[in-house]
């Protein structure tokens, strides 16, 4: 009898495992990793006349999918990240352009879906551990919490506030990761030139911002680059040069925390590199072709290397979606171009901030051992909101999807070479509309609506009010055919319009 017992719970625990294993295969774990300010020139295996060295992005581009024309719903941060997690265009929020602050609130309400609080409902254990930037509701000494219009100019000053001595860093904010769908966070507020200089773990204060900083590099030339950053508050024991090191310490410790675990995982983790301030650790120092920046891009494909190492050891990594994107295009110069012969954004025109291709064509990178091809490439346009959708699709779960995101998943599983989707929208940091469709890229107005000169200029008599280009033949968008297709012109106004609602 005592025998027959140890014999049907030995098939029970067989069972238990087989439906494990089942459940692994079912469910993916999914770790997003997003690049800060990262051109699509800057990896070497895209770009082979990088003068910056990416060994661990060119070995992920090798096993996985590399879509050769992915682009960001923006060309700066916050929107960008909007735009990921709620599978929407971030101008249908409540900020029309620029970025948040350090204490700018939540912009994702509460009743907005999130890609994490959809895979929370799909089982997985779900954490952001990096730059969050996209707002959080810190508490007041009075009780409340700090509610308002976001801050969107590139400014250290509080917005809604009298002084920083009004939140209570005491007690946990609300919104911010937790409100997003992340049970675990680990964050900067906002990009590591803005204050509060801290780290929010599950929305509380790792230590408060007592201290202050003068700021640093506050006339390099260009300007906001090097080891720049703003004047404000910061946590006493702040160190600029470790947040990337202490970000990637957390992921490897949350994905190996994760082994043997019962549920299935999601880590988002948007580093706050290569963002200003250039800060490499003195192993990096010099290691590159070119300055501090290209130094800090090679330390940043290392911290990409330790995490995607840590999958592998914990025995993640066969049944692991791994991501590798950049939020925006590289923030780099003309100068820098003169001066070092390398293009942080490939060939295409313009840098971050711009509605240019420079702005916001960034590189993007799937891989899933069994499921993608390794070493394949796809031609499809798309956007980061796309991810959401992707994401649904996997569980084929009865939910609505968001308006602005597309499955790319038969591509990714090589069913379809093509995928049907709306037009891809793009945004620059003054808010400048452009729009593409096929081989067709319409602009409203004149100018990068962004950091290269001219933003705005203003048309001359007869010369035309905005920019067409036919991206097949000239993606340096050299060659404005406004004037020349006034009929493709008026298709594609009447597409943006449509999408975007005015």
């Amino acid at each position: 009898m005592k025998f027959s017992i140890f014999i049907f719970l030995v098939s029970v625990f067989i069972i238990s495992c087989s439906n494990k294993q089942e459940r692994k295969i079912e469910n993916p774990n999914i770790v997003f990793i997003l690049a800060d300010d990262l051109g699509y020139g800057d990896v070497s295996a895209l770009n082979t006349a990088s003068k910056i060295k990416t060994p661990n992005i060119d070995k992920l581009i090798g096993e996985g999918m590399v879509f050769n024309d992915a682009h960001s719903n923006s060309s700066v941060c916050t929107p960008t990240r909007y735009g990921i997690l709620t599978g929407q265009y971030c101008w249908r929020s409540r900020i029309k352009k620029g970025v948040l602050l350090g204490y700018s609130p939540s912009l994702i309400e509460e009743t907005t879906p999130t890609v994490a609080q959809f895979l929370q409902n799909q089982g997985y254990l779900t954490a952001c551990i990096g730059k969050w930037h996209l707002g959080i509701d810190f508490k007041l000494k009075n009780g409340t919490y700090h509610q308002g219009e976001p801050g969107i100019e590139f400014t250290s000053e509080l917005k809604g506030f009298k002084d920083w001595e009004s939140i209570d860093f005491d007690q946990p904010a609300k919104g911010g990761p937790l409100g997003a769908g992340f049970e675990y966070s680990f964050v900067l507020p906002a990009s590591l030139d803005f204050q509060p200089y801290m780290y929010l773990e599950n929305n509380l204060p790792d230590e408060a911002p007592t201290a202050f900083t003068k700021g640093n590099a506050l006339d390099a030339k260009p300007w906001a680059t090097g080891a720049f950053w703003r004047e404000g508050q910061m946590a006493p024991s702040f160190s600029f040069e470790d947040v990337l090191p202490t970000f990637t310490r957390k992921a490897v410790d949350f994905i190996h925390e994760q082994k043997g675990a019962e549920k299935p995982f999601f880590l988002y983790f948007p580093m706050n590199a290569p963002h200003t301030p250039w800060v490499p650790v003195d192993d990096f120092k010099g290691s590159s072709a070119i300055n501090e920046y290209g130094d800090f891009v090679q330390m940043v494909d290392n911290q990409i290397g330790q995490v995607l190492q840590s999958i592998k050891e914990n025995g993640f990594e066969e049944n692991t979606i791994v991501v590798f994107t950049s939020d925006n295009g590289g923030f780099w110069a003309p100068e820098f171009i003169e001066k070092f012969n390398h293009r942080s954004n490939y060939t295409f025109r313009g840098m971050k901030s711009d509605v240019h291709e420079g702005g916001h064509h960034i590189p993007f990178v799937i891989k899933w051992p069994g499921k993608v091809k390794a070493a394949s490439i796809s031609a499809q346009t798309i956007s980061l909101t796309d991810f959401f959708a992707t994401v649904q699709n996997l569980f084929d779960a009865d939910s609505e999807k968001p308006e602005d995101s597309f499955s790319i998943l038969p591509i990714i599983l090589g069913e379809k070479e093509t995928i049907i989707r709306a037009p891809v929208i793009h945004h620059s940091g003054s808010g400048k509309f452009g729009l593409r469709d096929g081989d067709w890229k319409y602009i409203e107005g004149l100018g990068s609506g962004g950091f290269t000169e001219p933003k705005f200029p203003e048309p001359k008599p007869g010369e035309p009010e905005g920019q067409l280009y036919n991206l097949k033949t000239d993606l340096q968008e050299q060659e404005n055919l406004y004037l020349a297709h006034p009929e493709k012109v008026e298709e594609l106004k009447r597409k943006l319009i449509e999408i975007r609602g005015y």
